[in-house]
């Protein structure tokens, strides 16, 4: 017996179709989110907080008595690539779709409101988190530099991402490092055009692109799993404009860095430093970061609770080995000091990779996910024992 019916589960899935039809992306969410807050307060949602971070939604579902406040997150956000597919509810808006499955996440979170409506929790209270612009890894960290973050602050969260490649349905868990922290570098170089005739005029930052182009990726060191796991993808390259007659002043360079821990990041952001300072010379250098993502740090108290969840309900559960070398901002929540857990629940071995241009979350996760996200507040807000 699944915690909703499947006439629920039917309806739910008609507005995930429909949702996926009308992806937003980072920092446009709004339509979205009216949506979802509309839906919360059919819920019977206690309390709404609107515009968190952006256009971030959260809800209070409170229990009868005093305890801790469980927080279960999701994203609005969808990406700025265009979709293939024949799917009857493909995305109706150019170049933009939900490519990573968070029309699932949302709709997961709309399910467990549903329950929470029919059956509140004892003590303390659940907050039910839609929070915007995952993909460029500012949306955690603006939801909790909102001012009304100390309103919602939890002492538990929990948020699940769907994996492809991995049996549908699949509890993949992992306490400690679970997903990489990432950023990118934008360097930008000046110099001093000239006729291309007289080169020797000017100052081309040609020759320093190259030699970082070389020994930029040079700095990934380790494998994944291992603490020194640093990763440097050069990701774009741009030299002056497309022209002939003129030896170019101007150059940029963008390069992923990416490692298993923040002090790892820190150590090769330095390293990164060094090396463009070594070989500008006398090129003037800027330097810009982008899509800033911590490490997810998973708490074990909060996963060994996930984990007794999933074994109850007759959920397969997964060690995973070694974290996932994509980035997640969820782990900014454990940074803030709650026991936080990032799930990986999978969505099939065979199932299109995240991001492709014909991937679509699996509408059969659904009554698993909400079985075992209800399942968690359930165990932590249980009566407290005499």
């Amino acid at each position: 017996m699944h915690t909703l019916s499947p006439d629920r589960i039917e309806e739910l899935t008609a507005l995930r179709h429909d949702l996926h039809r009308h992806p937003e992306i980072s920092g446009e969410e709004r339509a979205t989110a009216e949506r979802i807050a509309r839906h919360l307060t059919a819920s019977g949602a206690d309390r709404l907080w609107r515009d968190l971070g952006g256009h971030g939604v959260a809800a209070e579902f409170t229990g009868a008595g005093d305890g801790p406040t469980v927080m279960l997150r999701c994203e609005l956000d969808g990406l700025p690539i265009r979709e293939i597919s024949d799917l009857p509810y493909r995305s109706e808006v150019a170049g933009k779709g939900h490519l990573c499955g968070h029309d699932g996440h949302m709709v997961s979170l709309l399910g467990v409101a549903q329950a929470l409506k029919a059956q509140r929790p004892p003590r303390g209270r659940v907050i039910l988190l839609f929070q915007p612009a995952e993909e460029t890894g500012a949306g955690a960290k603006a939801v909790i530099d909102d001012p009304r973050w100390p309103e919602l602050r939890p002492d538990y969260a929990f948020a699940y991402h769907n994996v492809p490649g991995r049996p549908l349905g699949e509890i993949g868990l992992r306490s400690g490092p679970g997903n990489c922290a990432s950023r990118g570098m934008q360097i930008l170089l000046e110099g001093k055009s000239s006729h291309a005739a007289a080169p020797e005029d000017g100052l081309s930052p040609a020759n320093a692109m190259a030699e970082l182009m070389r020994a930029l990726p040079d700095l990934a060191q380790g494998r994944i799993g291992e603490p020194d796991f640093a990763l440097s993808t050069l990701t774009h390259a741009k030299l002056g404009a497309p022209t002939f007659g003129i030896s170019p002043a101007d150059g940029e360079l963008r390069v992923t860095l990416r490692t298993m821990t923040n002090t790892r990041m820190d150590a090769l952001m330095e390293e990164a430093l060094a090396l463009v300072s070594s070989h500008a010379g006398a090129l003037r250098v800027n330097i810009h970061w982008h899509d800033v993502f911590r490490a997810v740090v998973n708490d074990p108290d909060a996963t060994a609770i996930a984990r007794h969840v999933a074994e109850n309900l007759g959920q397969p559960c997964h060690d995973m080995p070694l974290p996932m070398r994509w980035s997640e901002d969820f782990g900014r929540f454990g940074d803030d000091g709650a026991k936080a857990s990032l799930l990986y629940i999978g969505s099939g071995e065979d199932h299109p990779q995240l991001h492709n241009p014909d991937y679509d979350f699996p509408d059969a996760l659904l009554p698993d996910v909400i079985d075992l996200l209800f399942g968690i507040v359930q165990e932590i807000l249980a009566p407290a024992s005499a």
